[in-house]
């Protein structure tokens, strides 16, 4: 009971702290909301310690594991009753049409099933959420699949957020992909996410590609010989000044203009801070 009740408080404390997370983010043009920035990094420090566990494993991966849980819950039913026939499905080729006519058809403890894949696909979330806080969109959307399930657990509604569920995790793998079909890696995607805008042509848009690789790689320099730079004003102002200065050198203007650097150096600082923050807990 104690640990039902630790893991209940748990979840609790996850779903409530990347609430924080998202209505900060909001936030952050705002410079007045710096002055809760400490109280959002301590937060999210303790979301950190309680999402450790979480391993790397990219997405393929873990749907491997969602057919697992879906092709016990049918073999824990006697052979005939609701045994699955023909799961011979290649796993690294996961069909998610066959997987959820299997679930429809052949799970008969959905409510199960279903606890378990949120388990796999909110550790996938909080994985990808702290490379990169820009797709919190993802986190919206599970957490609105999962606020309409628990309105109503019908066998439909269940069926329904298992679907729901699978369109998630096939969306997670593609933003996965994204970073490779960029040409970048997770953390210079991260920065460019932060950087680009909407109304770039081509040429722009590669060059501010090549400034978030030359801003992350300038500013790992910087920092790299700094003991706890994020707990000293000294150091923090040395990097947040490097990043400004950087900013305003390397994105063209027009289309940036003054203010919309001053803004993209404030997001960028932000986010390295909070990186840095993570590797030191």
């Amino acid at each position: 009971m104690r640990d039902l009740r630790e893991a209940l408080t748990k979840r609790r404390y996850e779903i409530l702290s990347r609430v924080v997370f998202s209505r900060f983010k909001a936030l952050l043009v705002e410079p007045s909301a710096l002055v809760y920035a400490e109280r959002h990094d301590n937060i999210e420090a303790i979301y950190k310690k309680l999402s450790e566990r979480r391993d790397t494993a990219d997405v393929s991966e873990l749907l491997k594991e969602l057919r697992r849980i879906v092709n016990e819950a049918i073999a824990t039913h006697a052979s005939g009753v609701d045994q699955a026939n023909g799961l011979t499905v290649d796993l690294s080729q996961i069909n998610m049409e066959k997987l959820r006519d299997e679930f429809a058809s052949k799970v008969q403890r959905k409510a199960t099933a279903i606890e378990d894949i949120r388990q796999i696909v909110e550790d996938k979330l909080a994985q990808m959420l702290a490379q990169n806080p820009l797709r919190m969109n993802y986190e919206k959307k599970y957490q609105e699949i999962i606020a309409a399930y628990n309105q109503d657990k019908d066998r439909a509604t269940i069926e329904d957020t298992f679907a729901k569920l699978l369109d998630v995790m096939a969306a997670l793998d593609v933003e996965q992909q994204r970073a490779v079909q960029e040409g970048l890696s997770e953390d210079q995607l991260a920065l460019f996410d932060l950087v680009q805008r909407g109304d770039l042509n081509k040429t722009e848009r590669e060059r501010i590609k090549q400034a978030s690789r030359d801003l992350l790689a300038g500013v790992m320099a910087v920092i790299a010989p700094l003991d706890r730079w994020t707990e000293k004003e000294q150091t923090q102002a040395e990097v947040e000044t490097f990043i400004l200065d950087q900013v305003y050198l390397s994105l063209p203007e027009p289309p940036y203009s003054p203010q919309d650097k001053a803004g993209v150096a404030q997001l960028v600082y932000r986010h390295i801070w909070q990186q840095s923050l993570r590797e030191h807990l």
